[in-house]
């Protein structure tokens, strides 16, 4: 099985080298990147949300982060895809708070029937 910190530096690998790509398609003259599109979009972004995300809040959440980037651009262009990027993040957040507190609820019913 491979270590946690293995795991990580893997990812932080992926991440950077997926990353150069798109840093030349956004800084290279739009008639030269132009080949490079579909490839920017369809590969090396979704691989960077998945490998940010993974280290971010594990592969589960990284999946879903992903399938809502590619399914919302798809369908509504990148305005939308940032957006369903925003919103899963605040529902993740809000999700970590009530399962927090749901949790602190129950240790109190424990320590209070004891």
């Amino acid at each position: 099985m491979i270590s946690s910190a293995t795991k990580r530096a893997i990812l932080r690998w992926i991440h950077l080298v997926f990353s150069i790509p798109v840093l030349g398609y956004i800084y290279e003259p739009a008639s030269e990147v132009e080949q490079y599109a579909g490839a920017a979009r369809y590969i090396f972004v979704p691989v960077m949300i998945l490998s940010g995300y993974w280290m971010y809040a594990g592969v589960l959440f990284a999946i879903i982060g992903v399938a809502v980037w590619l399914g919302a651009y798809r369908l509504s262009g990148f305005g939308a895809a940032l957006l369903s990027q925003v919103v899963l993040l605040i529902a993740r957040k809000i999700w970590l708070v009530v399962r927090a507190r749901r949790a602190k609820k129950g240790s109190e019913i424990g320590d209070s029937a004891v």
